[in-house]
């Protein structure tokens, strides 16, 4: 059988420890054998991030932007011990950090569902996901330890250095902590046209949440953005569609969702979007059934794994031990980034392959045959049977070669 022929490469970002290891039987036995894989690749394994100077990471992200279209595998963040682990001359920042910052992407995160894991919330019946602002907010705070009695205060200067604010935070009659954090309206606008812009793609409804009620300017200045820009950009299409933007606060969001039958996407401040995609996540089932893209409001699209590296699994396989690591959500964002890349080449036989692998992908579960993680979530009168990751792989192209050959 001829292999189906790419038009233009995408960016291919290598990672780090189990998912490694993975990615490259991913490649070997599903997407090799049937798609001449073009790709323009860039290690971003902690040892090759160290020997650039993270230069590496950087190189991927902005061929990222040139391309339109990346899949990235799992990386380490360096910690403490990664940095005496590996020998870091510095602990780097987190790979998907600096590729969101470039991209100035949102995250959108949704589960993959099955029929023999229901998800905990009974009610829930189509997958909800759950669009993260990944900029600013407490990942960007700049913190204090008050070490005794006096006073802060929040001070802005302007650019021709004249002091226009100063206001208390506080009188500390005691020791305490002290945090301030930011947010920029570029960034709040780009957050607003990719959720808008991927609720059309996609034809789902869009909610957003935050706290207006008690944050004044902060909070508010997020919802007062996006309903600035549905009015003058999205409503008509919005509405030509039969889809809804709805804006209330997060506790009443929260209330919502759980009450909800999803099927639709939930836009969520950086800090809210972390907590909520996993709580989904692990009520839907498990972050390694959670497909994860980064959108830029020009169109950029970068494909990951929810998951981390498996270091656990990556120590027993370097121990010669077998080991049963779910490759899903590594198998998802590679179909993701070639169906994309075929929807924008016009290449319909491309997109037609990332359906029928993903296909085998969920017959496979269907049949029973699934990875050690998934066995004790099966509903009762479903099949279950644990295996090895490699054969897990080994029956998917099984069924992926039925499906191309019928």
């Amino acid at each position: 059988m001829a292999k189906i022929q790419m038009k233009t490469p995408l960016v291919e970002m290598d990672g780090d420890e189990m998912t490694r290891i993975i990615w490259k039987m991913i490649k070997d036995e599903l997407l090799t054998p049937f798609v001449d894989l073009k790709t323009e690749y860039y290690d971003l394994g902690l040892k090759e991030r160290e020997r650039t100077k993270d230069a590496v990471t950087y190189d991927s992200a902005y061929a990222a932007k040139k391309y339109g279209v990346a899949v990235k595998c799992a990386t380490i963040t360096p910690n403490k011990q990664r940095v005496e682990e590996y020998n870091l001359s510095e602990m780097w920042k987190s790979p998907n950090g600096t590729i969101r910052a470039i991209l100035d992407g949102t995250v959108f995160r949704t589960p993959i569902i099955i029929d023999s894991v229901k998800p905990v919330v009974k009610n829930w019946e189509k997958p909800i996901t759950i669009a993260r602002h990944a900029y600013g907010d407490v990942y960007k705070a700049t913190e204090y330890r008050v070490p005794c009695e006096g006073k802060a205060e929040l001070v802005f200067t302007d650019s021709s250095g004249k002091e226009t604010f100063r206001e208390t935070v506080y009188d500390f009659e005691c020791p305490g902590v002290l945090q301030s954090q930011y947010n920029k309206d570029s960034s709040i606008i780009s957050f607003a046209h990719s959720c808008f812009r991927y609720a059309i793609d996609t034809k789902q409804d869009l909610w957003f949440s935050t706290k207006d009620t008690i944050s004044k300017k902060y909070d508010q200045t997020f919802k007062l953005i996006f309903e600035d820009i549905y009015e003058k950009d999205y409503k008509e299409k919005f509405e030509e569609l039969g889809i809804e933007y709805f804006y209330t606060l997060i506790d009443d969001a929260v209330a919502r969702v759980i009450r909800s039958r999803g099927g639709y996407i939930w836009a969520c401040k950086n800090y809210d979007g972390d907590v909520m995609s996993d709580m989904v996540s692990t009520a839907f089932g498990s972050l390694a059934m959670m497909t994860s893209v980064l959108v830029s409001p020009d169109g950029k699209f970068e494909y990951e794994a929810a998951h981390g590296t498996v270091t656990r699994h990556y120590y027993r396989y370097l121990k010669g031990e077998e080991t049963s690591t779910n490759p899903m959500a590594t198998i998802y964002a590679w179909t993701g980034a070639l169906r994309k890349r075929g929807e924008l080449d016009a290449l319909p036989e491309l997109c037609e392959f990332a359906d029928k692998l993903e296909a085998a992908c969920i017959k496979t579960l269907d049949s029973g045959i699934m990875t050690k993680d998934l066995v004790g979530l099966v509903s009762e009168g479903y099949p279950a049977k644990a295996v090895n990751t490699a054969e897990f792989i080994s029956e998917i192209r099984k069924n992926l070669e039925a499906s191309i050959c019928g």
